[in-house]
């Protein structure tokens, strides 16, 4: 697979058409993470360009923001840009805990602190057989980590999501046991690929995306990108994290994107891309989501149809 660190908005949808009359409309209060990231509305965030990036081309950010899974604000695809502009994301803080030399309860500015933010074009697939090419703007998770300091029994790292069901309408419905728990083994939260996000298309997080802090993980299914993010543990034991709680049998830990371990009730050796239509775009699934190349090498002797 190749990268490139050469791209120009001029490579990509011309921002006059992403930042559609549609998305206008749905209230830049929709679109913004916190105040202190965003003044005056919309604001650029400046980010270096970075060699992870694909050089295939963006989906527009009508598709990224009005297609999405956050079932805080619930199940369907269009509820979380219909119902997250109520969300409250300044002031914000995130408890880091666990196995850490720094543990505490830290600012978003705090943990954003001397992280160099770069804008990574990257593949993004769901579980449901559909897929998006996104331009996150973030930082290496890796970065965070290392300032808090990772004891060596550290193992993991698990993740929770903001519970304000005032805010947040799905949270209402026992079907998930809030909050959202996700987790990762160590040594993927720290692979350079893996990032903790804080904006897309140049512009702060949309609240339907996850503001203002969410995670990232190219070569895994989307529900793995934790979303809202206001608990970071690290642990020695695999964390419980919610699909797997919900349907073992369906959605492992890992979470891998792996063409040849189907779903039990649909395939995920092809994917449809979002805004190509409901019956065109279907292309091969790619194996790690085409970051084979650099991750590969973090299952090495493992069974990925047994720990899928």
């Amino acid at each position: 697979m190749r990268f490139r660190n050469d791209l120009t908005w001029a490579d990509v949808t011309p921002r006059p058409l992403w930042l559609n009359r549609r998305v206008m409309l749905a209230g830049a209060g929709a679109l913004l993470a916190t105040p202190a990231l965003a003044t005056p509305a919309l604001a650029r965030i400046e980010a270096a360009k970075s060699a992870f990036s694909t050089t295939d081309a963006p989906n527009s950010l009508e598709d990224i923001t009005t297609y999405n899974n956050f079932y805080e604000f619930g199940t369907g695809k269009e509820d979380p840009a219909t119902y997250a502009g109520g969300l409250t994301t300044d002031p914000w803080s995130i408890v880091i805990d666990g196995l850490v030399d720094k543990p505490g309860t830290y600012d978003l500015a705090d943990v954003m602190k001397d992280q160099p933010l770069e804008e990574r074009i990257y593949r993004f697939r769901c579980v449901e057989a559909w897929s998006m090419i996104v331009p996150w703007i973030g930082f290496e998770m890796a970065g965070l980590l290392n300032r808090v300091g990772v004891q060596p029994g550290a193992k993991f790292v698990a993740f929770e999501t903001l519970v304000r069901p005032e805010e947040m309408p799905g949270q209402s419905s026992p079907f998930i046991e809030w909050p959202y728990r996700e987790g990762l083994r160590l040594d993927e939260a720290m692979h350079p690929l893996t990032i903790l996000a804080t904006g897309l298309y140049g512009e702060p997080m949309p609240k339907q995306n996850g503001a203002p802090i969410r995670l990232v993980v190219p070569w895994k299914y989307g529900f793995k990108s934790i979303k809202s993010i206001v608990k970071i543990s690290l642990v020695a034991e695999m964390p419980k994290t919610t699909w797997n709680m919900l349907q073992p049998g369906e959605y492992g830990f890992y979470s891998n994107v792996n063409p040849t371990v189907d779903h039990p009730r649909w395939s995920q050796a092809s994917e449809r891309r979002i805004g190509s239509g409901l019956f065109g775009g279907r292309q091969d699934t790619l194996m790690f989501n085409g970051y084979e190349e650099q991750v590969a090498s973090l299952y090495a002797g493992q069974d990925l149809a047994a720990d899928y």
